[in-house]
């Protein structure tokens, strides 16, 4: 297994970085969470970079990479804070015409087993597409009656509550349904990567500005070492999520199934512990609403519940090592 990147790869990465940092600021990206603030334009100026397509075949439309490289596009999507259903994106941009050059915006739930059924980016939508164990069904939005959430996790992902789930025209079957739990799940541990070594950025440019005792506040042995476990918690996390994509493009090294939930269960860890120490590092101003860290925490949160928990992630490596 080669977890070396190219340079077409590195070239790729940067391309979408550089794009992210020009297209979507700090300010665009808060806006997107406001109601009527979802950019259609900016989100067609991302799919014609090719992001929702990268590993869809070419005869279907697509870029025609392997799913190491959607991570590589994911991770840095998440590094730039890019708002919008990026995952829903990309797992839907084979199947839902318009979705792959951004004139159709899709959303989706992954059935839940109990609890409240709440849809991520509803709000927005053309599509909702619904997974669970038989396969994926298409819904049109206009008829779904939901309460938006006045005050959700992350600001910038808007959340619908909906009475119950909602059913629609079969498109795929349970095969498909499989490979996009798998996939969104690498995906969204992907852009987790990405906040963890973006928040890790941000807090270390503050501790070098920060002023205390007439000294910069990253020059105390403290904050280096939390500092310190921000990046190794973000480089371990890499490994496994670069691991479990490369095992779903070649499937035969390992057990693609613990590759991912071990993903899930390191990105996790790293995007939300980095996130915290981002806002400990600011000190009382982490929390308010004009610094950036808060919202690499808070997009944590919301994304190490995307197809997957940190929980079960946990208990189905731990069954996989007993055997």
């Amino acid at each position: 297994m080669d977890l070396t990147t190219s340079d077409d790869q590195q070239a790729l990465q940067e391309m979408i970085s550089r794009f992210a940092a020009d297209r979507f600021d700090i300010d665009t990206v808060r806006a997107f969470g406001e109601p009527g603030g979802f950019d259609r334009a900016a989100w067609a100026e991302l799919a014609e970079l090719g992001t929702f397509g990268i590993a869809l075949p070419e005869d279907a439309g697509g870029v025609g990479l392997g799913t190491i490289d959607a991570v590589l596009v994911h991770e840095a999507l998440g590094a730039g804070l890019v708002p919008g259903p990026l995952v829903a994106a990309t797992l839907a941009a084979g199947l839902v015409d318009g979705v792959i050059d951004g004139s159709v915006v899709p959303a989706v739930l992954d059935r839940p087993a109990h609890g409240p059924v709440v849809v991520e980016h509803l709000r927005d939508a053309d599509v909702l597409l619904v997974v669970d164990g038989d396969g994926v069904s298409k819904v049109d939005t206009a008829g779904l009656a939901g309460t938006v959430l006045p005050h959700p996790t992350d600001p910038v992902t808007p959340v619908t509550l909906l009475d119950a789930v909602p059913t629609g025209e079969r498109v795929a079957g349970p095969e498909v349904a499989a490979a996009w739990r798998r996939l969104g799940s690498v995906l969204a541990s992907a852009q987790l990567v990405g906040l963890s070594e973006a928040s890790t950025a941000v807090a270390v440019d503050y501790a070098k500005e920060r002023q205390q005792f007439g000294r910069p506040i990253g020059s105390f042995q403290g904050l280096k070492h939390l500092l310190a476990d921000c990046y190794m918690r973000t480089e371990v996390a890499r490994s496994a999520v670069w691991s479990a994509g490369v095992n779903i493009d070649e499937p035969e090294p390992g057990d693609i199934d613990r590759a991912v939930a071990a993903a899930r269960l390191m990105a996790a860890r790293a995007a939300t512990e980095n996130g915290k120490t981002g806002v400990q590092v600011h000190g009382g101003m982490g929390f308010t609403w004009e610094v950036v860290a808060h919202l690499y925490l808070k997009r944590a949160w919301v994304l190490e519940t995307q197809f997957g928990n940190p929980d079960d992630a946990a208990e189905l490596v731990a069954l996989k090592v007993a055997g």
